[in-house]
C-alpha cells in the first residue's frame, strides 16, 4: 500500500545557493516519510530547489553547479563584460538550469503536483532596477529588525507580487525564464520581463508564500534561522541548525556548495530520528 503524504503542502523559501540546504534536506527526507504534497509554493532560488524536488534531479543541479563554480575565480566579470555585464552570475545560473532541467524533466514538471512561483515586480514609476534596489533595502531593514519569512515593507514601497504557474511554464518552454527570472535580485542583476513586466526577486515580499488554495498541512523550508515565526498549528517551520557555510551569491566556491547540501542531509537525518 503507498504511504500517504504526511504533508499536503510543500513551500520552498529563497536564499540564493543557500538553496542547497533544501536540496540535501528534501533528498534525506521525502522517500522515508513518503513527501508527496499536492501542491508546491516556492520563491526565488528556491524555484530552482523545487524544480529539482519534482523532476528528482536535485543532486545532478548540484553537480553542475560546482563545476561550473570551480572554472569560476571571481564574481566581478572582470573579462567577461560584453558577455555578462557587472558579473557571471545570471550566465551561470542559466546555463545549469538549461543542463539540467531539460526536455525530459519539464515533462515530469508540467504533469507533476501543481506548483506556484512568486515573483515581485517593482513600482511603475521609475527605473525597474532603481525602484528593485530600493525594494532590496527595504526587505534587509525588515529582515534584521521585524525577523520573520514573512513581510510588508517592500509592499509598501509600491512593490507587487504574483504567482506563476510553474507546470504552464513547463509546457510552453518557458520554465528556464520563470527560475531565472525569480532569482533575479536588484541592483545586481539586471531585471527581466515576464509578459511584459519587470520582475524581481519575489522573496522581498514573501521568503514562505503558501499555495492557493492553502488547505492541510504545510511543510515550509526555510534557508536561514528567523527569530519570529508565525505560531500556525498546520505549518512546519523548518531552518538550518547553524548558518550555512555557502554565501548566497557566492559563485566561486564548489567546496563551500557541496557542504550547504551536506548539511541539508545531516539536518534531514537527525530531523527524522526527531519526528514521530
Amino acid at each position: 500500500m503507498e504511504r500517504a503524504s504526511p504533508y499536503d503542502q510543500l513551500v520552498l523559501s529563497g536564499g540564493g545557493l543557500r538553496c542547497f540546504w533544501q536540496g540535501g534536506f528534501m533528498d534525506a527526507v521525502r522517500d522515508q516519510i513518503g513527501l508527496a504534497p499536492a501542491r508546491i509554493a516556492s520563491v526565488s532560488g528556491g524555484t530552482l530547489s523545487a524544480a529539482g524536488f519534482i523532476c528528482r534531479r536535485g543532486r545532478d543541479i548540484l553537480e553542475a553547479m560546482a563545476a561550473r563554480f570551480a572554472r569560476n575565480d571571481s564574481n566581478i566579470a572582470w573579462n567577461t563584460v560584453e558577455r555578462d555585464g557587472m558579473t557571471p552570475h545570471q550566465r551561470i545560473y542559466r546555463e545549469v538550469v538549461e543542463e539540467i532541467i531539460d526536455a525530459d524533466a519539464r515533462r515530469i514538471i508540467a504533469d507533476g503536483p501543481p506548483w506556484q512561483v512568486l515573483i515581485a515586480h517593482p513600482p511603475l514609476h521609475g527605473m525597474p532596477s532603481g525602484s528593485g534596489a530600493a525594494a532590496s533595502m527595504a526587505y534587509e531593514a525588515e529582515l534584521h529588525i521585524v525577523g520573520s519569512p514573512h513581510f510588508s515593507w517592500a509592499e509598501a514601497l509600491g512593490v507587487t507580487s504574483s504567482f506563476v504557474d510553474g507546470r504552464a511554464a513547463a509546457r510552453e518552454n518557458r520554465l528556464t525564464d520563470l527560475i531565472c527570472a525569480a532569482a533575479t535580485i536588484p541592483p545586481v542583476f539586471e531585471p527581466p520581463l515576464w509578459d511584459g513586466k519587470p520582475v524581481i526577486d519575489g522573496g522581498m515580499v514573501d521568503q514562505a508564500p503558501v499555495p492557493e488554495p492553502d488547505e492541510g498541512r504545510t511543510l515550509i523550508a526555510l534557508t536561514r534561522r528567523y527569530r519570529s515565526i508565525p505560531d500556525a498549528p498546520r505549518r512546519t517551520y523548518l531552518a538550518p541548525g547553524e548558518e550555512v557555510p555557502v554565501d548566497k551569491i557566492d559563485f566561486t566556491d564548489p567546496e563551500m556548495l557541496r557542504r550547504t547540501w551536506d548539511m541539508g542531509v545531516a539536518d534531514g537525518r537527525r530531523w527524522l530520528n526527531h519526528t514521530p
